[in-house]
């Protein structure tokens, strides 16, 4: 119960502000907003966080591991699998683009029929 406790903690005020400015609107909207989020916000900051783990391997294997052959291990360590995780990720991101453009989902084209929700401001 005490390792789920932060995470509701943290659920509850991620969505919190939704729950309170609830608006009328479009799901349209709501989707585009997450897509940009994730585009503008998320994805940068994995790979930031990537190459962050990059330069730390760089940094244990030369200036941390000097004679310490462990230290050394386990900086090849991290800058290999920081690299695996840059090949995997534009991998998929080229993947999920190929597959979008391919399938004709593109981001300049509005989806059509969409259906609304009634409401009363019409």
């Amino acid at each position: 119960m005490k390792k789920f406790s932060p995470f509701a903690f943290a659920f509850t005020l991620l969505v919190l502000p939704v729950v309170t400015l609830a608006q009328f609107g479009e799901i349209n909207d709501f989707l585009d907003n997450v897509s940009s989020f994730i585009n503008s916000t998320l994805i940068p900051l994995v790979f930031a966080a990537a190459l962050l783990m990059f330069i730390y391997g760089m940094f244990r294997y030369f200036i941390m591991g000097g004679q310490e052959e462990e230290n050394r291990k386990i900086g090849r360590q991290l800058m290999l699998w920081s690299i695996v995780g840059f090949v995997a990720m534009v991998s998929i991101f080229g993947v999920v683009n190929l597959l979008a453009n391919g399938l004709g989902f593109s981001s300049e084209e509005e989806i059509q029929n969409i259906p609304n929700v009634p409401t009363n401001n019409s």
